[in-house]
């Protein structure tokens, strides 16, 4: 009878399971090894995602290189347009109420990011929070390029270990 809760393909896939999830534990420890957690924290949350995303659905749309890689440059780059618009419009409206100006900023940016992924076919969820997050987290282009850094190692990962990945969903 409790079989009913697990899925029908652990049985046979048991190592499987355990060797992909090891997989997502060390590097979520890769990432928080080099990335401050208090600071980074929404920063780390996308990454996560990604983590399991490309660790237990490694066939899948969006984890697929193209929506990974095209996925994170399209979340940085409206991430980066919407923080420099929030910028201006601090220098130039003295009134501006802080998290209205967040707020407005931070929905735009996920708004046009998705909106851009779908029309590109580079759909990858958590980019779409890396977006969110540089309007709402403090960062630096060190942390981006880290950022790049750890999808790209993941995408090796997944590419070396391809015939030995199954989607676990």
């Amino acid at each position: 009878m409790i079989i009913i809760f697990f899925d029908s393909k652990f049985k046979d896939n048991i190592k499987r399971y355990i060797f992909q999830c090891i997989l997502a534990i060390i590097s979520i420890m890769f990432i928080l090894l080099f990335l401050n957690y208090f600071v980074y924290t929404t920063i780390i949350a996308s990454l996560g995602a990604t983590t399991f995303i490309v660790f237990t659905m490694p066939k899948t749309h969006s984890a697929q290189t193209k929506n990974i890689l095209g996925g994170y440059t399209l979340g940085i780059v409206f991430g980066i347009i919407f923080h420099l618009i929030s910028i201006f419009l601090i220098d130039i409206i003295d009134s501006i109420n802080l998290h209205t100006l967040y707020m407005i900023t931070g929905a735009l940016s996920v708004g046009v990011t998705s909106f851009i992924m779908t029309i590109t076919n580079t759909e990858h969820p958590p980019a779409v929070g890396m977006a969110l997050s540089l309007i709402l987290t403090p960062w630096e282009f060190k942390t981006l390029f880290f950022v790049y850094l750890c999808i790209i190692l993941m995408i090796v990962v997944k590419k070396l270990l391809k015939k030995q990945l199954i989607d676990l969903q």
